[in-house]
């Protein structure tokens, strides 16, 4: 009997082995529960642990195809490159500068900071991309620098193979990462505190600035008949500008029939009007305007909700107070979200393209107002797999075209190929928002399960070897890769405070875009207890993903 759980695991192991669909479910749901184990208030994600369940199979010599790799790999770069796309193009100008320069120095710095260390401690070819890789947490660095080797973008040193070096740096990524995540986190959550940076503070200044918070996560709609004569005595703009701007009239019925009224337009008395505006609004005056009744239509019948994306150049960079859609267009935005990430919700924000509103009101309204700022999308689920399989497709090819200078043969890889692609397809979304439909939801889960089949077939690729290498220079290696990553998160906080003036909440927001760390993200919009961190987050995670993907392929090159 005590044979008994040996032959359980070894009849476990090799019906893994017989039944790669098993193995890999299996490894990714015990990577989602590993990753959402809370530690110290935070928890590691579900890349870190896919990643831990991958390195245990891998040391019992289980696999992956490498063609099922191939496919996550694929997926989850070209998606990156879809996402990033409408804002990428755009935004190297005004802020969008301070964003690529801030990405540039963190890219910069950890690329020189681990050439030395390559040249200094002789690694083995490849150590260095997993390193850079791992120390700055950036799963692009790691996919495009193993890309780099198998396509041949760069050339193999004497008496290495592709697989070894593949190997080193699956390797050294797997040894490093969970230290540069843990590290980056604690360093990004203690470092306000140890410079006297109040996040909290400075969120709330930043918002006050920006004017009025018009957040709206409690919408209602309400129905009064008109009996205070004060409200029949200014016409709908003004009392808008006296009781709140963010009212907007949904209907008007005026002795049994429906009345469209302009702005300069009075109401009478026992005018029935129905309003929309988040609960709070109808405790602040606005009721006063008579008694609440029960209308003799469907409330909800005037309400809908969609997603509409900015594509109209001309309201680009413009803010949420300047567009004033409330009162021009009456409808409520929701909330914003940009490049994956929900901003904060105030009158100061700037829209951009390729932004997502999501708003509420009346379905014609709405259209109105979609027609205005670009495209409208209400329950919409298709993906366009026509554009997006030719698109894949396209940057495979890309990918292969390469030209040669000096004997050197120079290319984008497959890993460039597929982000050019993504970047190009992205971007003509957001100007025909009829091309390339790619919802939120999917394009999320593409992004989301490519990267983690990718992160599976480097986990028991790693597994194979981490221990021997934990061994030999294990201690080298994680000090290396928390100095890759805590340098040039202090060179990019002096550059962007001292130089670039960002605001402190910005700017350790932008950090975690810059190294393209979500799971950081979440940390600091915790000790700001606003989201105002995710602006910065979103103004540099789109250079950070092109800037690192490069990084990785040249770290190989140059070391």
């Amino acid at each position: 009997m005590a044979e008994l759980p040996a032959s359980i695991f070894q009849w476990f192991m090799e019906t893994m082995e017989l039944r790669p669909v098993l193995m890999l479910f299996v490894i990714l749901g015990l990577g989602y529960l590993i990753g959402n184990i809370r530690i110290i208030g935070f928890s590691l994600g579900p890349v870190t642990g896919v990643l831990f369940a991958g390195l245990f199979f891998g040391h019992f010599d289980l696999r992956i195809s490498p063609g099922a790799q191939a496919l996550g790999f694929a997926l989850f770069i070209f998606s990156v490159g879809y996402q990033a796309g409408p804002r990428f193009f755009s935004a190297v100008r005004e802020d969008g500068l301070k964003y690529f320069a801030l990405s540039l120095v963190v890219t910069v710095t950890a690329v020189l900071i681990t050439l030395l260390a390559a040249r200094l401690l002789q690694f083995e070819p490849g150590t260095s991309a997993g390193l850079l890789a791992g120390g700055l947490t950036s799963s692009p660095t790691l996919a495009a620098a193993q890309d780099a080797v198998r396509e041949g973008t760069v050339s193999l040193p004497s008496g290495w193979t592709g697989d070894a070096i593949v190997g080193n740096i699956a390797t050294a990524y797997a040894i490093t990462y969970i230290f540069g995540l843990t590290g980056l986190i604690t360093i990004l959550k203690y470092m306000p505190r140890l410079l006297g940076i109040d996040l909290v503070a400075e969120s709330k200044q930043l918002e006050q600035a920006q004017s009025q918070n018009i957040r709206s996560p409690n919408i209602t709609t309400r129905c009064y008949r008109v009996t205070n004569k004060e409200y029949i005595r200014h016409n709908l703009e003004e009392l808008r500008k006296r009781y709140c701007e963010r009212v907007p009239v949904l209907k008007v019925q005026r002795r049994g029939k429906v009345v469209q009224l302009e702005p300069d337009d009075y109401l009478q008395l026992d005018d029935v009007v129905e309003l929309i505006a988040p609960r709070q609004v109808f405790t602040a005056g606005i009721q006063h305007i008579g008694p609440e009744i029960s209308p003799d239509w469907d409330l909800k019948q005037n309400q809908d909700t969609a997603q509409v994306i900015v594509t109209n150049q001309d309201i680009v960079d413009h803010t949420l107070g300047d567009l004033n859609i409330p009162h021009v267009f009456g409808v409520l935005v929701l909330h914003v979200t940009q490049s994956g990430v929900r901003l904060p919700h105030s009158y100061g924000l700037e829209l951009h393209k390729g932004d997502i509103l999501t708003v509420i009101g009346p379905a014609d309204k709405i259209d109105t107002f979609g027609a205005y700022m670009g495209q409208i999308e209400r329950d919409i689920s298709e993906t366009d797999m026509v554009t997006f399989a030719f698109g894949i497709a396209a940057g495979v090819l890309l990918g292969m075209l390469s030209v040669t200078v000096g004997g050197i043969s120079i290319g984008l890889g497959t890993a460039g190929g597929l982000l050019a692609s993504g970047l190009l397809i992205g971007y003509l979304r957001s100007v025909r928002p009829t091309f390339g439909r790619l919802p939120e939801a999917a394009r999320w889960l593409l992004m989301e399960f490519g990267l983690l089949l990718f992160m599976t077939g480097i986990g028991l690729r790693a597994g194979s070897n981490i221990i021997e290498t934990l061994h030999h220079s294990g201690p080298t290696l994680i000090v290396v890769g928390i100095v890759i990553t805590v340098v040039p998160i202090g060179v990019a906080y002096v550059f962007g405070s001292r130089i670039l003036k960002l605001n402190p909440a910005i700017l350790m927001g932008a950090l975690t875009g810059a190294m393209t760390s979500g799971a950081s993200l979440s940390v600091v919009t915790a000790e700001a207890k606003s989201a105002v961190p995710a602006i910065g987050y979103a103004g540099t995670y789109a250079f950070g993903n092109v800037l690192l993907m490069v990084a990785g392929p040249l770290v190989i090159l140059l070391g």
